[in-house]
């Protein structure tokens, strides 16, 4: 895959790689010894998804180029393309977009001479969220066999519905929906099963954030959606033992959640953005690598000296 844009066109051996590194990013702390410009191109709001970007960068020593639509020549009507094309011009080695448009990456993927990461496109792609969703359900289980991951909510609307069920079902995991029946999407071939029965049979409950900007109109499926289809403190009780439950935030608490289990024993929300710093930082190490910007020289172990060893070779993921 030449850019970073979306898991269907990623094998399981390029996902492992990418959570074998991040695994290794997590436990040292590495940089890079060239200078390296990433353009942070968010057309949409975001808090969690452009700050761990920011972050990952700036552990790797990549200096970040911001951008603001709303101090940016796209108020004067510029493209995406010509503005994707003004960061390359003027020095970023790699652009990091996210954009309301589900094919934004198809006006872009042919006419670019710097690899692009797809940080979010419209209802289609999240691929990054998704590397740290299974970064996740991995350290606490260890493997991706057999699990029975729910995910529920907004699917209709959710990317992260999309790029999830497709990872993990490539990981080996069996994956199923649940939600309001306005949510749910039948173009996309997976199971669907009722709130109490993914109550039951989850090992790993994904909870989706409604998204109300996304909507056409009001849903009655809002109404009481928690005491519906959410996960109430009844509902968690009934939950197996070693279940997890997760969230790719922003949380609606009391809506998919009840706000006294946004921090639960079983809950990993907050973990899930920890390790979204160390899976962008793997992604952003990988497209530059394989575009030939930086070669394996160019990493190195942070206070170490020049002549230490560079990163070769990641743990791998069974």
């Amino acid at each position: 895959m030449k850019h970073f844009l979306s898991v269907e066109h990623m094998t399981k051996e390029e996902i492992i790689a990418l959570l074998d590194m991040a695994e290794k990013y997590r436990q040292d702390e590495y940089e890079l010894t060239k200078q390296v410009f990433s353009a942070n191109l968010f057309f949409e709001p975001s808090t969690r998804t452009k700050m761990s970007f920011i972050v990952a960068e700036r552990r790797l020593g990549i200096e970040a180029l911001e951008f603001n639509t709303e101090n940016s020549s796209m108020k004067k009507g510029e493209t995406l393309y010509d503005t994707a094309k003004t960061f390359e011009a003027i020095g970023a080695d790699v652009l990091v977009i996210r954009h309301e448009s589900d094919d934004w990456a198809d006006e872009l993927k042919d006419r670019m001479n710097v690899p692009i990461v797809n940080a979010g496109a419209g209802k289609k792609d999240h691929p990054t969220q998704s590397l740290l969703d299974a970064i996740t359900i991995y350290q606490e289980f260890g493997s991706f066999d057999g699990l029975n991951i729910v995910i529920a909510g907004d699917i209709k609307h959710s990317r992260v519905a999309r790029s999830n069920a497709q990872m993990l079902t490539k990981l080996g995991a069996n994956v199923y929906f649940t939600g309001a029946p306005d949510f749910m999407d039948d173009s996309l071939a997976y199971p669907y099963v009722t709130m109490d029965e993914a109550i039951e049979m989850s090992d790993v409950l994904m909870l989706l954030r409604i998204q109300h900007e996304r909507h056409d109109q009001f849903s009655s499926s809002t109404v009481n959606y928690n005491e519906h289809y959410g996960l109430t403190i009844e509902r968690e009780k009934k939950m197996k033992e070693h279940a997890i439950v997760l969230h790719p935030g922003p949380v609606n608490r009391g809506v998919e959640i009840d706000t006294t289990l946004v921090e639960c024993d079983r809950s990993r929300i907050f973990k899930q953005m920890s390790n979204g710093v160390y899976v962008r930082m793997a992604v952003l190490t990988t497209q530059l690598l394989k575009w030939g910007i930086i070669h394996e020289h160019d990493i190195k172990k942070r206070n170490s000296t020049f002549g230490g060893q560079p990163v070769t070779k990641m743990r791998s993921v069974n």
